[in-house]
């Protein structure tokens, strides 16, 4: 089939190369012309396990494509998809000025039946807007061409994003036309054969599903967040406690691990806006408003703990910092809890020497060459002449360190585990004092 992904960024590369993997005539449109030529080169703009020789593979095959013609976009698919970014406006809603330029796009060029199809995430009620949008371009051009527009929410874990495209746990198609979710079925039926993955429901039911699902993770981690300060409080360990309500399969362990606050592009975007969604219809969404304030409370965690540990004093001490991305196979640093931490060492005083596997690059483009931030190439470089070690990504190859060398190397024994990765039996043994999330201090053993 010919597909047009309008928007070549996380969802937009993925969507499109996935697509193209199975055979589909993909052409990715974006007006961001440095990107489409680094594309053109074989360079991928964003890290995704997987992505780049997924896209290097169809391109090379001819079923994948780049470009900046907006209009040859149009031309170009049956499907057009959009996949742009919604960042959040200053009230916390998601800002749809892209979505709505790409719908004004495809109203002023399309000359054939189209598919629309909202692959952002959007409010509710955005599936109307785009097709208002493209109803008003064409009466300016005097034209009456059909179309429909379909909501289709994107479902993609950071770092597992191919896997979840390819062998996806559902899709959610939204469409008042029979017809279109048929040719949508044809669309993702390479991806939907061992059993039926596919549901149609109405365009608002598909708009909110992407929210509420987000919205459910989001209250999860900030409630497992808020049961480990409660925890440590009384005494208690929340990784015992973990372990006791996710073995009720009705809680099970998903998104129940205490840590130092959620980030990415996708959580706390999400629950603002569906908070704002509420606020707009007259709906005091409480809830919603608590899972972003623990989370807010939660990033800030680990520094007071560092900074009690240090008795306020942290002018001129050196922090260890082991992952700036937002989680794991990602370079992702959007609402990360390290800009967090490191933007609060840095006002008290306090220098970072930093490490993380792929996300060193992007904490260049947003924080540039500044003397109290240093970045080095591997983790246990960056003990030298360090104070204390902060741990806010859960990296795998953070989990089982050489805590005889790591010792040795920090000017003073302790470390900050921002994710409860490491043992804190063995971290004691080796002579280290060890703080976690939901647990009280551990001192060495004597």
């Amino acid at each position: 089939m010919e597909v047009t992904i309008f928007g070549s960024g996380y969802v937009g590369l993925v969507t499109g190369a996935c697509l193209a993997e199975v055979g589909n005539n993909v052409l990715c449109v974006d007006v961001d012309a440095q990107k489409i030529e680094r594309l053109n080169a074989g360079g991928v703009p964003i890290y995704e396990p997987g992505l780049d020789d997924m896209i290097r593979r169809n391109a090379a095959a001819g079923r994948l494509a780049f470009s900046t013609d907006l209009a040859a976009g149009v031309a170009h698919g049956l499907f057009q998809f959009i996949a742009v970014g919604t960042p959040p406006d200053e009230d916390g809603s998601a800002d749809l000025k892209h979505v709505l330029s790409v719908a004004t796009t495809i109203g002023e060029c399309m000359d054939t039946y189209r598919i629309v199809v909202d692959k952002s995430t959007v409010p509710v009620g955005t599936a109307d807007r785009v097709a208002e949008r493209i109803r008003e371009k064409q009466r300016e051009r005097g034209v009456t061409v059909e179309f429909d527009v379909v909501s289709n929410p994107e479902f993609l874990k950071e770092g597992a994003a191919i896997e979840d495209f390819m062998r996806p746990d559902r899709i959610v198609v939204g469409t008042d036309n029979p017809r279109t979710g048929e040719l949508l079925r044809a669309l993702y039926a390479p991806f939907n054969r061992s059993h039926d993955r596919l549901m149609v429901m109405d365009v608002r039911s598909a708009e909110l599903t992407k929210y509420a699902a987000n919205a459910i993770l989001a209250t999860k981690i900030s409630f497992m967040n808020e049961l480990s300060n409660i925890a440590e409080a009384v005494g208690a360990d929340i990784e015992q406690v973990r372990v006791g309500i996710g073995s009720d399969p009705r809680i099970g362990y998903q998104f129940i691990y205490p840590g130092c606050g959620y980030g990415g592009s996708c959580f706390p975007k999400d629950v603002r806006a569906l908070e704002r969604t509420a606020t707009a219809v007259g709906y005091t969404a409480e809830l919603l408003h608590a899972v972003e304030s623990v989370n807010f409370r939660q990033k800030e965690i680990l520094f007071r703990k560092i900074a009690d540990y240090f008795d306020g004093s942290l002018h001129g001490k050196v922090i260890a910092l082991w992952g700036l991305a937002f989680k794991p196979n990602t370079d992702d640093m959007r609402e990360a809890s390290s800009r967090r931490l490191m933007e609060q060492l840095w006002d008290a005083g306090a220098k970072v020497q930093a490490f993380d596997p792929v996300a060193m690059e992007e904490t260049r483009r947003i924080y540039g060459e500044r003397a109290d931030l240093t970045l080095v190439d591997d983790p246990m470089s960056t003990l030298d002449g360090a104070d204390a070690l902060a741990i806010v990504t859960e990296w795998t190859q953070f989990r089982s360190p050489d805590f005889t060398a790591l010792r040795a190397r920090l000017r003073r024994p302790v470390i900050f585990d921002g994710r409860n990765i490491l043992d804190h039996g063995q971290v004691t043994a080796a002579g280290i004092t060890y703080f976690s999330i939901g647990r009280g201090p551990m001192e060495p053993h004597a």
